[in-house]
């Protein structure tokens, strides 16, 4: 069920209800796509969902992927009551008689659920696979990394490369499981080793936090509550920051890139500790460990991307004033925090190299939308909508290198695609109009992609 073309919580409903009638023999009702924004206080109850699914079990993920929304069919079958202990690596929102709320937050709360839905056959994996290059190539994106590769998706995405029917190139990020510590090393260093075609598994993601919206990304500081007040909530670690620097030295030791998610300033911080201890311990090399998301950059940090060599990767499409920022975000950081969010500009200034994506299916994956919030700081499609940190905003030029020469150098890919020089891999993207010139990016369109000289899409 996939809810990405809803804009609130009644066309989320009304979706809902419509799949759940169109597939009556269906045992669960499940996908995603909703947002935070559209709820009270960014949690969906589960008695809103059992008004459109009342018969069976029903459970959408958040479009960001870091909660869920489970009706009370659900939560019964998976046993989650008033006396279900809190999971580790989650949290259950709960009424106030201590009974579950509907929402289900980070990995371990969705896991309760999760573990309980159908299985996706390898034919689905590879499926999907393929609409996905079908939708990226229509919007002009010719290689990607994959920032969370599992064993069956990694077995898809070598079989796809090795019959050829993968013609993007795609950089897999291995996932490292936060409670199965050093153990699992061996195994996606052997992964990593099954290159095949146009597919390499190089890199392993590591997730440290959550995000702000759910006031789970991991702070320095404590978030505020409603009336402005300190809590004494600080976020979520999913790896234990004393034990982050064993882990990233031994991911490097082993020639694997590090790919951190990290949208708070602890966890931005603990990151760069982590390859600081890194570098020390095994000296420099070009591995190329990048940060993604990164939200909230405490100003002392700034400088240490590129003097630890690590790349800044930015999700542009976030650093506007939208409704998830304005209503869940800046009223619980508080400044200075909230002037430190999306500091594309600081960082440049201060020698980062910038490497930029989508996050997809997080948000759209359009580079030409997030190149227009990049360089405008403003919603997208609101072009009267105030500027959020404008002093943050950064060139047409250096978003646009952000999305090709950057994303190709995180990629391991820059002596081949990334800018143009005879001799270069003919990835090649034709627009309708001049970016430049263009008074709104977004409103341009891809007119056609080529990939190694074939056209692999034309609008």
């Amino acid at each position: 069920c996939d809810l990405t073309d809803s804009h609130d919580a009644a066309a989320a409903l009304v979706t809902i209800a419509a799949y759940a009638a169109a597939h009556p023999a269906a045992p669960w009702i499940h996908g995603g796509g909703w947002h935070f924004s559209w709820f009270e206080g960014g949690m969906p109850a589960a008695t809103l969902l059992d008004r459109v699914v009342p018969d069976r079990p029903a459970y959408l993920r958040v479009a960001d992927g870091h909660a869920g929304w489970a009706n009370s069919a659900a939560l019964a079958l998976a046993g989650i009551d008033a006396r279900h202990p809190e999971p580790r690596f989650g949290r259950i929102e709960r009424l106030p008689d201590g009974s579950p709320q509907g929402t289900l937050q980070e990995e371990g709360g969705m896991a309760l659920i999760e573990r309980l839905l159908p299985e996706e056959s390898t034919s689905d994996v590879e499926a999907a696979v393929l609409a996905a290059q079908r939708h990226l190539f229509s919007l002009g994106i010719t290689a990607w990394q994959d920032a969370a590769v599992g064993e069956q998706l990694h077995r898809a995405y070598l079989r796809l490369a090795g019959d050829g029917r993968l013609r993007a190139a795609v950089r897999g990020a291995l996932w490292w499981e936060p409670g199965e510590g050093m153990g699992q090393l061996d195994r996606l260093v052997t992964r990593s080793c099954e290159t095949t075609g146009r597919y390499s598994a190089g890199t392993v993601k590591l997730m440290l936090d959550g995000v702000c919206e759910n006031f789970t990304a991991r702070t320095l500081t404590p978030y505020l509550d409603a009336t402005g007040n300190p809590t004494a909530n600080c976020g979520m670690d999913y790896l234990d920051p004393a034990d982050l620097p064993g882990i990233v030295t031994g991911i490097m030791r082993r020639g694997l890139q590090p790919h951190f998610h990290a949208l708070g300033d602890a966890a931005v911080r603990g990151a760069l500790d982590a390859v600081a201890v890194a570098r020390r311990d095994l000296g420099w090399d070009d591995l190329r460990p990048h940060i993604a998301h990164l939200q909230i950059v405490h100003p002392d940090d700034l400088p240490r991307f590129a003097r630890l060599g690590v790349v800044a990767n930015a999700q542009a499409l976030w650093a506007c004033a939208d409704a998830a920022m304005v209503d869940l975000t800046i009223p619980f950081l508080g400044e200075p925090r909230v002037s430190w969010q999306y500091p594309f500009g600081a960082l440049l200034r201060a020698g980062a190299t910038l490497a930029m994506g989508s996050d997809w299916s997080v948000t759209t994956a359009d580079p030409l939308a997030q190149i227009e919030v990049a360089v405008r700081r403003r919603v997208p499609a609101d072009p009267g909508s105030s500027p959020f940190l404008p002093e943050q905003s950064i060139t047409v030029a250096d978003a646009w290198a952000a999305f090709t020469a950057g994303s190709a150098y995180v990629n391991h890919r820059d002596e081949v695609s990334g800018s143009l020089w005879t001799g270069a891999a003919a990835d090649l993207v034709i627009l309708d109009g001049d970016p430049f010139a263009a008074g709104d990016i977004s409103a341009l369109v891809v007119e056609e992609t080529i990939v190694a000289g074939e056209t692999v899409y034309r609008g």
